[in-house]
């Protein structure tokens, strides 16, 4: 499973539900009793589900360092997706946001989320080869669908789950009830942020792509190819970061989420 820093975790989902929470609606949350919320990170989806619900949410993570922070806001235990350190049947909804996406087998958590549910299993997972950007620069689309492109093909899990993840549940024994597709909208304009103007100038020298240099070469990309994107990314950060200077950038990026949920056989033994 990757590992994600805190930073980039408020990064990436820093107002995730801000603009709607519709797409949560079918996960009954105030009818729930005890929520779970595995692979919870630094809390975000935690703190929507404890806002919308009446009952106790927890969340539950590998990682200590990311639970401190969650902590700040439910209550939290350490566990790892495939073992989760709960009885059966211990919630009535034990649900997921971008976990199963970063799992070699999601089969297994789904399975283990279905033991400890009474009830409903959900995950809210991308579909990350759909991702959508618009920029006053005009390379960066085209670039970032290369990089992207090259990312994809060199992880060994499936980042585009999210867009079926029915079949995912059916496979364990989960009967699908409903998916809701939620888009992600991102959106960097004056005045920029700080976090924005870092991202720009890890652009310009290369970096943000350096990080990922060694999964993008597991898949078919070239040495050469990669000095090429590299090439280019450097000069399309560099537009970017004068853009901004002149007060002028402005991208947009829309991430699709989809919002799957089953419920668990009640006839299991």
């Amino acid at each position: 499973m990757r590992e994600f820093s805190e930073s980039y975790l408020s990064r990436t989902r820093d107002g995730m539900w801000d603009d709607s929470r519709t797409a949560l609606e079918p996960l009954a949350l105030d009818s729930r009793a005890r929520i779970l919320d595995v692979g919870c990170g630094t809390g975000e989806l935690s703190r929507v589900l404890a806002a919308e619900s009446a009952g106790d949410v927890i969340g539950c993570d590998v990682d200590i360092d990311l639970l401190a922070t969650a902590g700040e806001h439910v209550p939290v235990v350490a566990g790892d997706a495939l073992t989760l350190p709960f009885p059966d049947d211990a919630f009535d909804l034990v649900v997921c946001q971008a976990l199963l996406i970063n799992l070699p087998d999601p089969a297994t958590a789904l399975a283990e989320f279905a033991r400890v549910s009474s009830d409903l299993v959900a995950a809210v997972e991308p579909n990350n080869a759909a991702v959508a950007i618009d920029s006053s620069v005009d390379a960066e689309d085209r670039l970032e669908r290369r990089a992207r492109q090259a990312y994809l093909d060199g992880v060994d899990t499936d980042v585009t789950l999210g867009a079926d993840a029915c079949s995912a549940f059916e496979a364990v024994g989960l009967e699908a009830l409903e998916t809701r597709r939620y888009d992600h909208v991102r959106t960097i304009e004056p005045p920029y942020s700080e976090s924005a103007l870092v991202a720009a100038r890890r652009k310009a020298t290369g970096a943000g792509l350096s990080d990922d240099r060694r999964t993008m070469l597991s898949g078919t990309l070239t040495e050469a190819e990669y000095d090429d994107l590299r090439g280019s990314w450097r000069e399309m950060g560099r537009a970017v970061v004068e853009q901004m200077e002149a007060r002028q950038y402005h991208r947009e990026e829309a991430i699709p989420f989809f919002v799957t949920v089953g419920r668990v056989d009640s006839r299991r033994e």
